[in-house]
């Protein structure tokens, strides 16, 4: 088969012509033989590879705490992240869910995860049969997706993440696992790592592995713009490192949990540092867009939980650090809420900081506009496009709500005002963020009108909860 894209695309967009080329791919399908969007381009001599839509590497940390990052004073050496900070963007308010489900449900539709009904940690099916997720998206406009690391959105392969979107998966389906025996908590869903939705057994510290799956999948990348999403399991428990990185751990920092938690964050600063090398290596590093960040804040529970089975993991409690924010993961406060992020695209961004708040949710409608694609439908989306703010190009950004429903207790931040109302009481507290990020100064008495005013809102956002439940 033979597509003219001189005549069907001229004078139109590079962008313009992949959308056109992943249209003749979807309606080509049946017809015998092999067609190839790299095929279809290559019709065009518009389309030099250099000016396709960018690749994207979306890397996600788990329970990541504020101060962990070197970047942001952290004691343990992270230097390739904080390379990506010093030479990107770094996303100063950045925003994510209190756990680990809700942020990648918010990230994978751009929508609040209270739309699904997902207020917490689940391990049934988060999503929708038919929800257009950011990987569906992404290839109808001729990308290639992958994901490696934890999915947590439905435990069961028949759940997994082939079903939305994904060309290729590997990892966990359910939550963090057992670096060396890769077992999720004692149950029905322990046994949990995979490729492609098939349960398999191997051997490795699971940075190491899915580092590996990664780089594997960007070096055997051709033509097509790619999205990867790799959620890591560091620094979440049980973290039980090798010597090889306890080794490498300051002699400064004592205690058996703190240096393996620190050892594990250099960890994963390692992998980061070897998926970046990889798409250097495939020549793509100019037009690859990598952002960093994590699911929730940090944490300070007990490493050695019994709920997962027993590796003879070190004893005592996580190192997470999320001063000087308050609060943990788990909470609706800034330290479980507001974590590290950083966009990096060398000669796109610039270094720089950006001071705007932003929210997980607005990954989805950002990347897919910087792709090309374009909803056919009202996908319904809460997060906004803020290309124009991550890239520097707007300097100045009108005031938004972020609303954070949680099983525990409910946010809802109005500008510079937070409001935090726990569950099932009417207690409610007061935060002027832009003079007390640290939220230590409750002026609910002092200013019942904004409280009333903040809880109308919250009341008007909250209304669209549970619109798109999985009913089957």
């Amino acid at each position: 088969m033979t597509i003219n894209t001189s005549t069907a695309c001229g004078g139109t967009s590079v962008g313009a012509i992949w959308r056109f080329a992943a249209a003749c791919l979807r309606r080509t399908r049946r017809l015998p033989g092999t067609i190839t969007l790299a095929g279809i381009i290559a019709g065009s001599s518009a389309a030099a590879p250099a000016d396709r839509p960018p690749n994207i590497v979306f890397i996600l940390a788990d329970d990541l705490g504020w101060t962990d990052v070197g970047f942001h004073g952290g004691t343990a050496p992270t230097p390739h992240l904080d390379r990506l900070a010093r030479e990107g963007m770094e996303l100063t308010q950045h925003y994510v869910a209190p756990v680990c489900t809700p942020t990648r449900v918010g990230f994978l539709t751009g929508r609040y995860w209270s739309r699904f009904g997902v207020f917490t940690v689940v391990t049934t099916r988060s999503l929708p049969w038919d929800t257009t997720t950011l990987p569906v998206a992404l290839k109808s406009v001729g990308y290639e997706t992958a994901l490696m690391g934890k999915w947590h959105l439905g435990s069961k392969p028949e759940w997994g993440p082939n079903h939305f979107g994904f060309d290729h998966s590997y990892g966990s389906l359910g939550g963090g696992v057992g670096p060396y025996d890769h077992f999720y908590k004692k149950g029905n869903y322990s046994q949990t790592w995979h490729r492609n939705e098939q349960l398999i057994t191997e051997e490795g510290h699971v940075t190491d592995l899915i580092a590996n799956e990664a780089v594997e999948w960007i070096k055997a990348r051709r033509n097509a713009p790619f999205f990867l999403y790799l959620p890591f399991t560091a620094v979440h428990l049980p973290i039980k490192e090798p010597a090889v990185w306890l080794d490498k751990v300051p002699a400064t920092i004592t205690g058996e949990v703190a240096r393996h938690y620190a050892a594990c964050l250099m960890h994963l600063d390692d992998a980061v540092g070897r998926v970046v090398a990889a798409v250097n290596g495939a020549g793509q590093r100019s037009n690859t867009l990598i952002v960093f960040t994590s699911d929730n804040g940090g944490s300070r529970v007990e490493n050695n939980d019994t709920a997962y089975p027993d590796d003879n993991y070190p004893r005592g409690r996580l190192g997470g650090n999320n001063a000087p924010l308050r609060g943990e993961k788990g909470s609706v406060y800034e330290g479980a809420i507001r974590v590290p992020a950083i966009a990096n695209w060398p000669g796109r961004l610039p270094p720089g900081k950006m001071l705007h708040p932003m929210q997980i949710i607005d990954w989805m409608p950002t990347l897919s506009a910087l792709a090309g694609y374009q909803p056919q439908k009202n996908l319904k989306w809460d997060g906004l496009n803020v290309w124009s703010l991550v890239s520097g190009q707007a300097r100045n950004a009108a005031p938004r709500t972020l609303y954070t429903p949680f099983v525990r207790g409910t946010a809802i931040r109005d500008g510079d005002w937070k409001l935090v109302v726990a569950a099932g009481s009417e207690k409610a507290e007061l935060f002027d963020l832009s003079h007390d990020p640290s939220e230590t100064n409750d002026l609910a008495s002092k200013l019942p009108e904004r409280v009333q005013a903040l809880r109308q809102r919250l009341a008007e956002v909250a209304q669209a909860d549970r619109d798109a439940v999985v009913r089957n």
